[in-house]
């Protein structure tokens, strides 16, 4: 049976609408589709509205047919052409995509009672945790996740499951195991992958590509959760660097590194890393070359000001120092990156979903993002369209348009006018799919 609703009342924004450069250039949809599952073949267009143009459609209306967006444009035009097509009334609540959030653990176990709680279970306990952490993850509007290192390559048995219906979670798309050299950062779990010289790195590479990594993670610098290490601490050699990333890159896998210190980075972003976890140590000078380069960052802004969140987990004295301490630096590091115009993207690090300060750690994160200087609207463009072309799924998703998966989200207050309206997402849609809708008190299970 296909899936027919048509979404009114209800003012779509994506990040087209935002001013971020390239943003209204972003999508490689046309403005019209020729679509079979529309019927007949019939073209369908995406109405521009006289209320803001590309990006953002007051009083619209969003035509679904199975899983993906068949039109979209001001609801008198759109209800033309629907025929029997089932009404959902968004009561006149903002819709944008669903968030993207770029560095996801959901097998993450830092040092501490809470962590070792998660070491210790088994394969089938792992397994229907993060289940359970994927489905809360997507009822919080988060409705695609980048993994970078997950434990056993349960990640990839949680893919299947979703892709085939079996469990309710986001969209993965993950690194596998992070590849480590020996007692480098992350070494003690099943998450990392010990290697060492640049063959060493290539066969680890090669490793995750076969499990089905979509993309690889290096650990090139210590870190805030290794006990015998500094985040400044380099860990990996020129020659095994740039061994990892020529044999993603010849495999088309992106490579993004943990990475700490400004001289580490630089030399990675020379030798083509196409992203930086955290950067918590850049300078003016890094940060340029990243933004000339096109190495984008992921800043993570809450992993040095989460003291709340390491005494729920009991995370030792020595690691909350170590991380809150490095705090102001880090948002030096941060403002440094917009300032020289570097491509910043969401991600926690904490869990998507964890409740943190009155909302989940997405978008807190985003909040914070924010209020550093990206304002509302680079926000937008930094949990959506700009994560998903990263990953080079902007054919598919990030924005509200025609052919586009309808991953959608619903929420009262305008995300333009204030980060903080994701605080108040009410309503979660994955592949046309409603899977949250607060106002019914409604999750689907």
């Amino acid at each position: 049976m296909v899936n027919d609703v048509v979404l009114v009342n209800c003012t779509v924004t994506d990040a087209r609408a935002t001013g971020v450069p390239g943003a209204a250039s972003g999508s490689r949809t046309a403005e019209v589709r020729r679509d079979a599952a529309v019927g007949g073949g019939a073209a369908v267009r995406t109405e521009a509205g006289a209320a803001g143009g590309q990006g953002r459609i007051a009083d619209a209306a969003v035509w679904i047919r199975d899983d993906r967006i068949a039109a979209v444009g001001p609801r008198e035009r759109i209800l033309e052409r629907t025929g029997d097509a089932h009404l959902i009334d968004l009561d006149g609540a903002y819709v944008t995509p669903g968030l993207v959030n770029m560095h996801t653990h959901l097998s993450l176990s830092l040092p501490g009672e809470g962590g070792d709680s998660v070491k210790n279970m088994t394969a089938h306990e792992l397994a229907l945790y993060m289940a359970d952490g994927a489905r809360r993850t997507l009822h919080c509007g988060v409705t695609t996740v980048r993994c970078v290192a997950e434990k056993d390559h349960a990640d990839f048995a949680l893919r299947r499951a979703i892709e085939s219906g079996r469990a309710i979670g986001p969209r993965i798309f993950t690194a596998g195991r992070a590849l480590v050299c020996t007692g480098g950062h992350g070494h003690e779990g099943s998450d990392t992958l010990e290697c060492d010289g640049a063959d060493g790195f290539r066969r680890g590479v090669r490793s995750q590509v076969k499990a089905g990594a979509d993309l690889i993670k290096i650990m090139i610098s210590g870190g805030i959760a290794g006990e015998h290490e500094k985040i400044d601490t380099p860990q990996l050699f020129s020659d095994e660097m740039a061994a990892a990333l020529q044999t993603a890159h010849a495999w088309g896998r992106k490579v993004t590194a943990h990475a700490g210190p400004a001289a580490v980075i630089a030399e990675a972003v020379e030798l083509g890393l196409d992203c930086v976890e955290h950067g918590y140590q850049l300078t003016p000078e890094v940060a340029k070359r990243m933004a000339e380069r096109g190495t984008s960052l992921v800043p993570t802004l809450l992993v040095t000001r989460c003291k709340e969140f390491f005494d729920e987990l009991g995370v030792p004295e020595w690691m909350q120092c170590r991380s809150l301490g490095a705090g102001p630096r880090h948002l030096e590091s941060y403002a440094m990156a917009l300032d020289a115009g570097v491509d910043v993207l969401l991600g926690s690090d904490m869990p998507p979903f964890w409740d943190f300060e009155g909302t989940n750690a997405s978008v807190r994160e985003l909040e914070c993002m924010s209020e550093g200087g990206l304002g509302p609207a680079g926000a937008l463009y930094a949990g959506t369209l700009g994560p998903v072309r990263w990953l080079g799924a902007d054919a598919d998703l990030g924005t509200v348009e025609v052919g586009k998966y309808a991953d959608l989200i619903a929420m009262d207050a305008d995300p333009l006018a204030g980060t903080s309206a994701f605080r108040g997402v009410r309503w979660v849609m994955k592949g046309g799919r409603v899977v949250r809708d607060d106002r019914s008190g409604w999750e689907k299970s």
